[in-house]
């Protein structure tokens, strides 16, 4: 067999949107879980997990999470439609001790139905934005929409946010360090699966980052 026959061949060009879907969400492993809440124009609360999420910048620090059109009638899903309504929303970090609830939140409700008051998730009140932070998650960031993004065909749409406001629990923040393992937080998979941390590698920074925690000194100077 030769290294080439190792290899399955799929030809992105015209890639049926079902199939693409399976393939990049298989190989793009593990993903964080965005656990977003809105309100909206009603003043109820929206309590939704997007995976497909990350941060894009540090100053000021900015969150991009793409949502997708609902995969049925291609409507546009509660949290998307708030977003756009308002400019306003937080990131939870979705945890180990919250994925069940998580998870629950990702059913398609009605409209008019609130996630939060449906599976009794406990709220807490924001500073800076409308929106109320999910009590049980040890990092929740206000955010406020910069701009939207259309992508591809017209099913997915990014939405970039700035972090105008941290709310980190004393568990997992010490003053100055988020400990993201004591933070035991949850990542998706492709499917049905989802999987904690496991097994932690550390390696030194070799590149120095703002602040310059976990840089191996000296490294600059390597050849």
């Amino acid at each position: 067999m030769t290294a080439e026959d190792r290899f399955r061949f799929i030809d992105g060009e015209g890639l049926d949107t079902a199939v693409a879907y399976k393939l990049i969400v298989g190989c793009v492993v593990p993903r964080p879980v965005a656990w977003v809440t809105t309100v909206d124009t009603e003043g109820r609360v929206n309590a939704a997990p997007f995976s497909s999420y990350n941060y894009v910048a540090t100053s000021p620090p900015m969150l991009a999470i793409n949502i997708a059109a609902r995969a049925g009638d291609g409507a546009m899903k509660d949290t998307a439609r708030n977003i756009q309504a308002s400019g306003e929303l937080v990131v939870n970090v979705a945890t180990e001790a919250t994925m069940e609830a998580m998870h629950a939140s990702a059913e398609e409700y009605p409209p008019h139905v609130s996630e939060a008051e449906a599976l009794g998730i406990g709220l807490l009140p924001s500073r800076r934005v409308r929106p109320p932070r999910i009590a049980a998650s040890p990092v929740q960031m206000e955010c406020r929409l910069d701009r939207i993004v259309p992508l591809g065909r017209g099913v997915n749409t990014l939405y970039i946010v700035e972090v105008v406001a941290f709310h980190l629990s004393a568990e997992i923040f010490d003053g100055s360090r988020v400990d993201s393992v004591k933070m035991r937080p949850i990542a998706r998979l492709g499917g049905p699966y989802y999987a904690a941390l496991g097994e932690i590698l550390h390696r030194p920074m070799l590149q120095r980052p703002p602040g310059g925690e976990g840089w191996a000194a000296g490294a600059a100077e390597k050849p």
